[in-house]
C-alpha cells in the first residue's frame, strides 16, 4: 500500500489546486490553557509563540484591501493573544464575518469572564471542541475537569442567545474521535449530541462538525507510543474518497501562522509546509489573485481530510 497522496490523486485523475481565497484562517499563537492529547498544534500553557500587534495589523490590512469574506481565528486559545479583541473588533467594523475556535474552558481564565457577551456584541460565530457528551471521554482527551467547565461555558453561551433558534448567534461544536479511529457519520452523531446535551443539561447548539484526527504533532506521538501509527495510516488510505477532494478546505482558504507566514491549511502550518514557491509567502505580500490558483502542497496527512466523508475545519465535506 502506498502512503503517497499525490500518487493516489493521480490514480483517480485528480489534481489539488486552490479555487479562491474566501477565508483567512489565522493562528494567533500556540499559548493555550489546555494541552489536549489530540492537538495537532501541540499547544499548551507552556508555549510562548504569540502573534505580535504588527503582524495582526498586517492581517487587518489584507482584510481591508481585499475584502476577504471570513476571518477564522484559531490558536492555541486565540483569546489569550493580547491583540485578540482588537483584531475581532476591527475586522467586524470592516464587515468581515469572524469565526473563533473557542475551547470553552478559556472563558474561566482571568479577564475572560465576559467572553460570551463579547462574542454576542460582535456577532461572532463560535466553534468549540467537545469530544463527547459524557465526562469520562471528554476529560480523557482534554484533561480533568474540562467537561464540567465546558458544560458551564455552553450554558453561558446559550444564556446570551448562542445556539438558540432564531437568534442568529451560531454555536457549532466539534467532535474528534478519542483514539485511532475515523469519526462516525456527522449527521448521526450530531443527532446524538443534540439529544443528550438537551436531555442531560438543557443545552442547545447549531451544528456538530466531525473532524478526523490528523497524524501530526501530539496525535502522531500518541499513535507511535501506542503502536498504532501504521494501522491508522492504512485506515486513512483505505478510506480515501475521491469525492471528498473537491470539498477540502485548502481549496478556498489560506492559513497564516503567528509570524505571518502563509500555508495551504492549518495542518501544513504545523508541519512547516509553506505555500508553493511561486505564491506569496507572507501576509505582508498577501495577494488573493496569485494565491487563488496555486497548487496545494500535500503530504501523507492529507489522507485524513479525504477519508470517508472527508474532513475540514467545517466538518465532513462529502
Amino acid at each position: 500500500m502506498t502512503f503517497d497522496f499525490e500518487q493516489k490523486l493521480a490514480s483517480h485523475g485528480l489534481e489539488l489546486r486552490a479555487t479562491s481565497v474566501a477565508t483567512l484562517q489565522v493562528n494567533v499563537g500556540k499559548l493555550c490553557n489546555q494541552a489536549c492529547k489530540h492537538c495537532h498544534v501541540d499547544a499548551s500553557p507552556k508555549r510562548t509563540e504569540i502573534m505580535t500587534r504588527e503582524t495582526a495589523e498586517q492581517v487587518l490590512a489584507a482584510l481591508r484591501r481585499f475584502r476577504i469574506l471570513t476571518l477564522d481565528l484559531t490558536g492555541g486559545a486565540p483569546e489569550l493573544n493580547p491583540s485578540f479583541r482588537w483584531l475581532v473588533t476591527e475586522a467586524r467594523a470592516l464587515g468581515t464575518h469572524v469565526m473563533v475556535r473557542h475551547n470553552l474552558t478559556v472563558m474561566f481564565e482571568p479577564g475572560q469572564e465576559d467572553l460570551s457577551e463579547f462574542f454576542r456584541a460582535h456577532q461572532i460565530e463560535v466553534i468549540s471542541s467537545l469530544p463527547y457528551f459524557q465526562e469520562q471521554q471528554t476529560d480523557a482527551q482534554r484533561g480533568n475537569g474540562v467537561f464540567t467547565k465546558s458544560i458551564e461555558a455552553i450554558r453561558r453561551l446559550n444564556a446570551v442567545g448562542y445556539g438558540v433558534d432564531g437568534s442568529g448567534l451560531h454555536l457549532n461544536l466539534v467532535y474528534n474521535p478519542v483514539g485511532a479511529f475515523l469519526p462516525p457519520a456527522q449527521s448521526a452523531i450530531e443527532a446524538d449530541f443534540k439529544r443528550e446535551l438537551q436531555s442531560r443539561y438543557g443545552l442547545t447548539f447549531n451544528q456538530l462538525y466531525t473532524i478526523t484526527n490528523m497524524p501530526i504533532k501530539r496525535f502522531l506521538e500518541y499513535l507511535r507510543r501506542s503502536g498504532n501509527e501504521e494501522r491508522y495510516l492504512r485506515k486513512l488510505v483505505e478510506a480515501f474518497n475521491p469525492n471528498a477532494v473537491a470539498g477540502v478546505m485548502c481549496r478556498r482558504l489560506v492559513s497564516v501562522d503567528w509570524t505571518g507566514k502563509l500555508y495551504d491549511c492549518d495542518f501544513n502550518q504545523m508541519l512547516e509546509l509553506g505555500v508553493a514557491e511561486n505564491a506569496p509567502q507572507t501576509i505582508a505580500e498577501f495577494d488573493p489573485i496569485k494565491l487563488a490558483q496555486r497548487r496545494i502542497v500535500t503530504g501523507v496527512h492529507c489522507f485524513g481530510c479525504t477519508a470517508g466523508a472527508g474532513s475540514s475545519c467545517g466538518g465532513a465535506v462529502a
